[in-house]
């Protein structure tokens, strides 16, 4: 696998196959080189600000527009329905979502979505959804498109082969990579496959602004991905399915070729990937936490200053050097909504009970925090130089907007965790009112 490296850059590609396919001096030649078809995709409406504003032109074999009339299809577990069920404001966890057997039931990555959880509304292009996806085979000869949102993928097991009109990503656990809205991708898999995906509507994922921090730190922009130009031009008499998800329904349409057509690119609008280990940690190394907003990724940016419709956030290996300083993460109540999931390993403040594959919904002003076997042991723990997380991956979706809960995600997928609750019921007072400084290892 080739790629360009950067986040948000304007990049050129063309298949080495064709040296030439891109036109010199303009977008759209009456006639284009190789006799190709132009086609620009837009990610932004025409008269945003040019910082924000976000397009590509492809050129292909066939244009986009060359497919049999949509109509629509099985939905399978997809809903933007949030009011299938009543809320339900208590923490809730997820044992690990289970993957079907392929000896049992062939499940593609789109047959194999499941929406968990959401909120806002898809034709007003204001909120986002979580979904889980589970499957075992590749997709043949089918492609999808969301022409709601953009999808984050953070594969959990099992490695992704990515095909889009942009070229070709591999990605894999600890890896994550972004399709934009309306790009047409397929997956390819290779064994039973699990990830988590973040959806956000009618915004863009981008690098947080970092502040006092300086220049550098947290994710770096060299260190995100973008597919170099690779096409195959490929007839299919049966017919291609192109899938798309338009205002949560799903569609599909057959066309006579296959979709990854595209000969050269040229843009600042692409599907990207970012390998986590890259990402730079920053923590305090006197005492007491920095907020968790140190360790976003990306964000999805609301229409309020320093409020995100979403944040991608994650957990890395790290140092912990923090002196008289409680260091799992806090008791807390959070106006925002916080969903985790675990890539690898364990987190710290759970070590058991929350599961790679798994996850857990702390809504707004629903307190969590650490366990009690995790509060005994990091109060009366010698407060050394040690390292957090080694072999872990834990990561945080978190939203300014209230989740609702699907159907699927409290009932149907029955990995609902009963017991999640229990966690803290061991934790006891430890209050000691005849005498203000209490001892311990401080």
């Amino acid at each position: 696998m080739q790629y360009i490296s950067g986040f948000g850059n304007e990049c050129t590609s063309e298949d080495p196959r064709c040296p030439g396919s891109l036109p010199k001096g303009k977008n759209n030649p009456q006639v284009c080189p190789y006799n190709l078809y132009a086609e620009q995709l837009s990610g932004s409406a025409f008269t945003c600000p040019r910082s924000t504003n976000k397009r590509s032109w492809l050129y292909r074999i066939l244009p986009s527009v060359s497919h049999k009339p949509f109509e629509s299809v099985d939905q399978g577990h997809i809903t933007h329905n949030w009011d299938e069920v009543d809320p339900d404001p208590n923490q809730l966890r997820w044992k690990s979502f289970e993957i079907p057997k392929a000896s049992q039931k062939t499940v593609d990555f789109v047959s194999g979505l499941h929406t968990l959880c959401g909120a806002g509304d898809i034709r007003s292009n204001n909120g986002l959804a979580v979904h889980i996806f589970l499957c075992n085979s590749s997709m043949e000869n089918k492609c999808f498109y969301n022409s709601d949102g953009d999808f984050l993928i953070v594969p959990q097991k099992g490695k992704l082969l990515i095909y889009t009109e942009f070229g070709k990503m591999c990605v894999q656990p600890n890896e994550i990579c972004v399709i934009q809205r309306g790009m047409r991708f397929s997956v390819d898999v290779f064994e039973e496959t699990r990830g988590y995906i973040l959806e956000v509507y009618g915004v863009h994922f981008e690098l947080p602004d970092l502040g006092p921090i300086g220049a550098n730190g947290l994710a770096s922009p060299r260190d995100f991905l973008i597919p170099v130009a690779w096409y195959e031009d490929r007839q299919v008499p049966s017919g291609y399915t192109v899938i798309n998800k338009y205002q949560g329904k799903l569609f599909a349409a057959k066309q006579a070729v296959s979709p990854f057509n595209v000969v050269a690119w040229h843009g600042n609008y692409t599907p990207y990937k970012y390998n986590l280990e890259n990402f730079m940690v920053i923590n305090s190394v006197a005492f007491d936490h920095a907020d968790p907003s140190i360790f976003t990724v990306l964000t999805a940016k609301s229409l309020r200053l320093g409020v995100a419709i979403a944040d991608f956030v994650i957990f890395p290996p790290r140092w912990g050097v923090a002196e008289k300083t409680f260091r799992p993460p806090y008791y807390h109540r959070n106006c925002m909504s916080e969903f985790m999931g675990l890539i690898k390993g364990y987190y710290e403040a759970k070590e058991g009970g929350f599961l790679p594959g798994g996850g857990s919904l702390h809504s707004a002003m629903t307190p969590h925090g650490p366990d009690a076997d995790c509060y005994e042991k990091a109060s009366k723990a010698k407060l050394a130089p040690e390292r957090i997380a080694d072999g872990t991956m834990a990561f945080m979706f978190e939203s300014s907007l209230s989740l609702a809960v699907t159907k699927w995600g409290l009932k149907t997928s029955c990995c609902l965790d009963e017991n999640y609750y229990k966690c803290w019921e061991p934790l006891k007072s430890h209050f000691t009112p005849n005498s203000r400084n209490p001892t311990g290892p401080n």
